[in-house]
């Protein structure tokens, strides 16, 4: 069997897609929208579960709908190949030209993303294998490991017969790379999977003296000989060494970038100008990749996203899934590869949206620069584990609300295609890294309490419910343009990182640091000499030791001066110092009496804030409220309580303005213009639950 080199290449700094000449990338992108015009619409498109009389019932309802773009052959391997070697494409020719005549064009997927049962009789070898050593079978999908040899040639095989087939397709405009990688399965444990982590160790630090060094095996008689003594952080007695299972984290990461980079390397070989992409799943649920490392390798990033129905804030999530995702893209637009119309069906309860929501939903992920609104999938699933997953077209066919709104939501989409290529406006930058989110929440810290995501989220939420949007930044960004900055529970960072964000605040950015920030390095090494390591001359304080507070307790805090009010705090404290910042709160009771909880220190142009402990939802509002005023930051419009409220400007200078009511109420925004969505002029209020797509005067 040919293969492209199947097997794994070095960690890069730089990809093969990287390698290639400064702007391929950028010009493959270009192509991908000048082939979509406006805002693409459409979803993942399953026909090999259907006769072929349905499947042609389904081109005239995409037309009906609106549909411009489809995501065809995620999981049609087995159909493909039903048995090695030997080929069934005229399924897929007539979906191929049948979509292609009526001007829909597609995203086609390499089919690997589920190996066929011939595949895994032949070779078991290539099934993933757990932590405790357990082989995880198939039946589902995603039963593969990205480090076995065997799998990768026979997807680079798979992925070369259908890229040689359909590279001269008009319909062809992106490749979808396998899909949702790192879902179900994120660490692997196998022969292959160990000799993979020895060779990315051997890569990354040269000697094995130098691996001792960062992994500070002097602990506990860790000290290694060879790289050939290490074994990926399995199950173990008690607790493993923490950078040893950081570096996994990086490596799962890592080999899945490899995997898909030989997969990459078979496409830009056959078809060049054909962009590629793969579906991420970045939200506050997903941390098994890290995806600011991933975006170097794909030409448009791809998303998909889902609500938790539980969760009565679900919006929120949503916002700051898609605020990500916009911050992944570098402030690019980006593909909304996958949501559900409706009801999802691995939740504990799959509830319906609600009228209207699917297509709030849509145009917030507008709204926060998605310029293509796709879904899992367009037709419900007779059979299957996502047999009750909704769809466009629903179980019960055209005569339903779903099938109305989706119409409703094609319509809605055409009338905004101006939008297209406009970026989202934001001078507020939330910090976010992967790397630090895996090791802040490594076994055997001050409290299990910390959570990477919860008070990001929270200030998130609160910059929301103002009406301001955030773009989410890894710590090396240009920091540029951004005049609030927000690092909460940055807990591992390297000195490059805690420069840049330093250097923000002189040049005169208010800068908020949280607890549980700076405290190591790259090495999860603790930064001696008092914590927070990377900021305390930025911050202006030391602080002695950590005060976590038992579950369920409250830390008073009142503010410094007379008058105030006083507030409370949670989950942390610590034993904080002046070293020339100043206290703007400090705790109030033993043993913390008097010592600071909330500082500021003037650094440069700007300043730089520390706050010590978790505040409930009014006191951290009332702190954001200060940051904005010193910052000079604010909504777009005044808007009412229950709007969201985001603005793309496009290159001409063109502004348009979306308002969302979340609310069961109509509310006003103070906002004029042409109203895109009903083509009227806008009448300064937005209905309870609809949308309003503002063109500003």
């Amino acid at each position: 069997m040919s293969s492209p080199n199947p097997q794994q290449s070095s960690p890069p700094p730089k990809s093969a897609a990287a390698q290639e000449p400064v702007g391929a990338a950028e010009l493959r992108a270009a192509t991908l929208w000048e082939a979509l015009p406006g805002l693409s619409y459409g979803g993942d498109y399953n026909p090999e579960q259907w006769p072929r009389e349905i499947r042609l019932q389904d081109v005239d309802l995409m037309r009906q709908a609106g549909v411009t773009a489809l995501s065809v052959g995620i999981f049609s391997w087995a159909w493909l190949e039903p048995a090695e070697g030997q080929y069934d494409f005229d399924w897929l020719d007539e979906v191929m030209d049948n979509l292609g005549a009526v001007g829909i064009k597609v995203a086609l997927a390499t089919a690997t993303a589920a190996p066929p049962p011939w595949l895994v009789r032949k070779h078991p070898e290539i099934l993933p294998v757990s932590a405790d050593g357990t082989t995880l079978g198939s039946g589902s999908r995603r039963h593969y490991s990205p480090s076995s040899s065997v799998y990768r040639q026979y997807a680079a095989q798979i992925t070369r017969v259908l890229a040689e087939r359909y590279k001269d397709h008009p319909a062809l405009v992106l490749w979808h790379v396998d899909n949702e990688l790192g879902c179900h399965v994120g660490d692997f444990h196998g022969p292959e999977d160990t000799a993979a982590f020895r060779g990315w160790l051997e890569r990354r630090y040269g000697t094995i003296a130098e691996l001792n060094e960062a992994w500070g095996t002097a602990f506990w008689s860790q000290r290694y000989g060879s790289f050939e003594e290490i074994r990926t952080p399995g199950t173990a007695p008690t607790t493993l060494n923490p950078t040893q299972q950081l570096d996994f984290a990086r490596f799962n990461s890592w080999a899945f970038i490899d995997y898909y980079d030989m997969l990459l390397e078979v496409i830009r070989e056959v078809t060049p100008h054909i962009p590629a992409t793969t579906n991420f799943m970045a939200s506050s649920a997903t941390k098994t990749l890290d995806y600011f490392d991933w975006a170097a390798h794909v030409d448009v990033i791809a998303n998909d996203h889902y609500l938790v129905a539980a969760d009565t804030e679900r919006h929120i999530e949503l916002a700051f899934s898609a605020d990500l995702t916009r911050g992944i893209a570098g402030g690019k637009p980006w593909m909304l590869m996958e949501h559900s119309t409706s009801a999802v069906n691995w939740q504990p309860r799959n509830l319906p949206k609600l009228p209207g929501e699917m297509q709030r939903n849509s145009l917030a992920h507008v709204a926060r620069g998605a310029d293509a609104v796709m879904f899992f999938q367009w037709r419900q699933s007779k059979a299957g584990s996502e047999k009750f997953h909704s769809a466009m077209l629903p179980h019960a066919g055209t005569n339903t609300r779903v099938w109305n709104e989706v119409l409703e939501l094609g319509a809605a989409l055409q009338a905004l295609n101006a939008i297209q290529g406009s970026l989202v406006e934001s001078r507020t930058a939330i910090i976010f890294d992967y790397e630090a989110w895996w090791a802040s929440e490594l076994d055997s810290h001050p409290s299990t309490d910390v959570k990477y995501l919860d008070l990001l989220r929270a200030f998130h939420r609160a910059l929301f419910r103002r009406g301001i949007t955030a773009d989410f930044l890894h710590p090396s960004a240009n920091l540029d343009g951004y005049d609030l900055i927000l690092a909460c529970t940055l807990y591992s960072v390297n000195d490059a990182d805690a420069a840049n964000i330093a250097a923000a605040a002189h040049r005169g950015a208010t800068v908020l640091i949280s607890y549980f920030s700076g405290i190591v390095d790259e090495n999860d090494a603790v930064r001696l000499g008092g914590y927070p390591g990377a900021f305390r001359e930025l911050l202006g304080i030391s602080t002695e030791e950590f005060h976590p507070l038992p579950e369920g307790a409250l830390a008073a805090v009142a503010p410094a001066g007379a008058g105030g009010t006083g507030w409370s705090g949670r989950i942390w404290s610590e034993h904080v110092h002046l070293a020339g910042a100043q206290a703007l709160a400090s705790f109030t009771e033993y043993p913390l009496e008097g010592v600071p909880a909330l500082t500021r220190n003037t650094t440069g142009a700007g300043a730089a804030w520390y706050l010590a402990t978790f505040p409930e939802e009014d006191a951290l509002d009332g702190i954001l409220g200060s940051l904005l005023a010193e910052s000079g930051v604010s909504a777009p419009v005044a808007v009412a309580p229950g709007v969201e409220l985001t603005r793309r400007r496009a290159a001409d200078g063109a502004g348009y303005l979306f308002a969302i009511n979340h609310g069961r109420e109509d509310a006003a925004v103070a906002a004029a213009g042409l109203e895109l969505i009903s083509g009227t002029p806008f009448a300064g209020v937005v209905a309870a639950g609809a949308v309003a797509v503002i063109a500003e005067s």
